[in-house]
């Protein structure tokens, strides 16, 4: 079989600037327009500027101290990603475009287009490396329609991949087979602790487990829910479950219509549990859950300072302009699902038949909570900061790459929890999918770790209208 040597889009850098090191052995040629577009778009505050700039970055640091010719007989790659597996290091050879190639594109495609400039080399790199098997890989789908009309080999890119189908995404929960305690309960432990009841399972279905994922019997006589604990090896240790489908678990007076929202509630009111990621289709709860467990922990527990809540401001439709105002102004239309469940539950318990009744008494308090304890916060003036003691919602996560995720958990710092709330069916970034979101990537890469937990929430409780153009539209 012959080495490969894939040829390098610009968009694909622009994407993500390491991928110059997520080839593993194969070669990469960088074409001359490609450093050309980098330059290009280097200038500004957007992500797309931001990878542009480092992009550029980790190539000058590949070739500061190379002379012409070590240039052109191609450069070591040695991987600069950390923390990453074994496998995803790099050990290819980086090639620039050095000179001019012959016109080797069809008249009817002029060479001038960068597009075209960048298919033109690729065709003439067959001469030149008749040894390789060249392959160009761009994130651009009318460009890798032209380069397939021209016998050009072609490929997206397939790296940023967080899984190959979104149907392996981490649910959050485990159905036990009908004879789990059969092959289980032989030698079970179990205990209570602070009016908590706990077991020590051993097994050979126990491995497969995840921290704080929930187990639940099949059997509709005596159903049994459990939270995985800790997990070493084939020994799990569990808690039982609080159902908070219950009127004497409600949070906020808010209780759980379905298991899935009990199991969120379970994950939210735990302060063990650092990290939450909640997905489901629309008026599945997911943010009215997160917002009565805020106001829970922060006003009744005093566990939090203050509630911060965010989200990428992408719109639906058409972008209506300039919104004037202070930060916390501009980003007030953005957060109309907090307006709306703040309603819910601060309705009054006189009239609880009409759901738009408010007294001037709740209202009072509606405002008091928003001005007080609930803040809204930009995603964009999040880099450099730390949040102490704070419950922190970040809504439609899913429109957030991995990279904007990452820059917003880490600004986390002692006694705070974090919520990841978003519906990966509804992605309005260009460039994401549902297996390369962000939000894809961080329930992934969360699932072993002991203060975190995950819930796909399936039912829809809004109303019979929304769960019915779920399903249909």
């Amino acid at each position: 079989m012959k080495s490969r040597l894939f040829v390098l889009d610009t968009n694909v850098l622009m994407h993500d600037p390491s991928a110059l090191f997520r080839f593993q052995e194969h070669d990469l040629f960088l074409p001359m327009m490609v450093l050309e577009e980098l330059d290009n778009n280097k200038k500004g505050r957007s992500e797309v500027a931001r990878n542009a700039r480092q992009a550029s970055r980790f190539i000058e640091e590949l070739v500061s101290d190379k002379t012409p010719e070590e240039i052109h007989s191609g450069i070591t790659l040695n991987s600069r990603i950390n923390n990453e597996e074994e496998n995803n290091t790099s050990s290819g050879k980086l090639f620039f475009q050095t000179r001019s190639y012959d016109e080797a594109l069809p008249d009817y495609l002029p060479g001038s287009l960068p597009d075209n400039n960048i298919l033109g080399t690729t065709l003439a790199l067959h001469d030149k490396f008749d040894d390789k098997d060249i392959t160009l890989v761009t994130k651009d789908i009318n460009l890798r329609i032209k380069a397939t009309a021209l016998g050009i080999k072609v490929e997206d890119y397939h790296n940023d991949r967080v899984l190959e189908d979104v149907d392996l995404l981490y649910t959050g929960t485990i159905k036990l087979k009908d004879d789990f305690w059969d092959q289980h309960a032989r030698e079970m432990d179990s205990w209570l602790e602070e009016g908590r009841t706990f077991y020590k399972l051993h097994g050979p279905e126990v491995k497969n487990w995840h921290p704080n994922a929930f187990i639940s019997s099949q059997d509709e006589e005596q159903p049994f829910d459990a939270l995985v604990r800790s997990v070493d090896e084939d020994t799990a240790v569990i808690e039982t479950t609080k159902d908070f489908q219950s009127s004497s678990h409600s949070v906020w007076g808010i209780n759980a219509r379905n298991q899935e929202q009990s199991y969120a509630l379970n994950l939210l009111m735990d302060p063990e549990i650092d990290f939450v990621s909640l997905i489901g289709m629309a008026g599945t709860g997911k943010t009215l859950l997160t917002l009565a467990a805020g106001l829970e922990q922060t006003l009744e527990q005093q566990i939090y300072s203050e509630i911060i809540m965010t989200r990428v401001t992408i719109p639906v439709g058409e972008d209506i302009g300039f919104l004037p105002g202070t930060e916390e102004e501009k980003m007030t239309p953005w957060m109309g699902a907090l307006m709306d469940n703040l309603e819910v539950l601060n309705k009054t318990e006189s009239d609880p038949s009409d759901s738009s009744f408010s007294s001037e008494w709740g209202q009072a308090v509606t405002n008091d909570l928003i001005s007080n304890r609930i803040k809204i916060r930009s995603i964009n003036f999040m880099r450099g900061r730390t949040f102490l003691n704070r419950y922190i919602i970040i809504d439609e996560a899913q429109n957030l790459t991995s990279h904007q995720l990452k820059t917003l958990i880490t600004r986390s710092g002692p006694g705070t929890k974090i919520v990841c709330l978003g519906n990966i069916a509804q992605i309005d970034t260009p460039y994401l999918t549902e297996t390369t979101s962000g939000l894809t990537y961080v329930i992934d890469r969360f699932k072993h770790w002991e203060h975190s937990g995950h819930i796909t929430l399936i039912r829809g409780e809004r109303s019979r209208l929304a769960d019915y153009a779920s399903e249909t539209l």
